[in-house]
């Protein structure tokens, strides 16, 4: 799987809290153009890791998955998609309480890759993932956004999170917000 944007990163770094067990997650990414500087922020309650693991993390000879699996690049991935854009990541955890990582992105570097599909990400994420609370945030500026999965289940009562029309809403609603504060930045 290439990762040719943001989205696909993230993706795969809630795919990891999945199956460590989370029962929630939180995405939040923050761009700051007057710093110059994309942050992308996942953390999970999940499993968390033991100090060893947490060294281990970020090679990608290294992973924790099935033993057909030989690789572990989700994480070396990402980080390197920071480093290529004068940023960095930065993982802590703690086993037993979860996982919190943050990679930073130079705004205007010419090798940021785009945000991608953030809104098919977290919908896919939510529809295949029922039981887990998702909550994103993003902010552009001073405009704000978040989402979370626990309100809206609360509001729906008896109708299930990936009930497809619900899932179009949030899919719908996080695309909104996307372009209305794209093009508000651009004025």
């Amino acid at each position: 799987r290439k990762m040719q944007d943001l989205s696909l990163h993230i993706l795969d770094i809630a795919e990891n809290s999945i199956a460590a067990g989370a029962g929630k997650i939180q995405i939040k990414i923050i761009e700051d153009i007057k710093k110059n500087l994309v942050t992308i922020e996942i953390a999970d309650n999940g499993r968390g890791m033991d100090p060893e693991t947490l060294k281990m993390a970020s090679d990608p000879l290294f992973t924790t998955k099935a033993k057909q699996k030989k690789f572990g690049l989700g994480i070396p991935l990402l980080a390197q998609a920071a480093k290529e854009c004068n940023g960095d990541i930065s993982i802590v955890s703690e086993e037993g309480r979860g996982t919190a990582i943050t990679a930073r992105f130079e705004y205007d570097h010419i090798d940021k890759k785009p945000l991608g599909d953030i809104a098919s990400t977290l919908s896919i994420l939510i529809a295949s993932n029922p039981s887990i609370d998702f909550v994103f945030e993003h902010s552009r500026g001073t405009r704000q956004y978040s989402i979370s999965t626990l309100e809206i289940r609360e509001d729906l009562e008896d109708i299930p999170i990936n009930n497809p029309e619900v899932i179009k809403f949030i899919k719908e609603s996080i695309s909104k917000w996307l372009n209305d504060s794209k093009s508000i930045m651009l004025e």
